[in-house]
């Protein structure tokens, strides 16, 4: 019975590592409390500074997003008059450059 086992153990291993191929989990949290541009959030451990919102408020429910402030970069920002996360206002239109940088 031995290499029967073994066997049935193996076909459960390779079916159950095929079964979720697209399977993704979000993190989400609750905003606790929002102050000087500081939120405090229950349930995203990991988070890191700067991923979140600025129009968050209290009780919110969050998701992570992965990434960190950055901005535009290189050629595509000369000669450009931009706020202060790299959103053009002087009429010329979008940045072309995809390339982006962290702040």
């Amino acid at each position: 019975m031995e290499p029967r086992a073994a066997e049935l153990t193996s076909l459960l291993e390779s079916r159950i590592s095929n079964f979720y191929t697209n399977f993704q989990v979000d993190e989400i949290g609750r905003v606790v409390s929002v102050g000087d541009g500081i939120a405090h959030v229950y349930g995203l451990n990991e988070i890191q500074t700067g991923e979140s919102d600025t129009a968050i408020k209290e009780r919110d429910l969050i998701k992570r997003s992965g990434s960190i402030v950055d901005l535009p970069a290189r050629k595509a920002m000369l000669r450009r008059v931009v706020k202060a996360l790299g959103v053009p206002i002087d009429e010329r239109g979008a940045l072309s450059n995809r390339e982006r940088r962290r702040v």
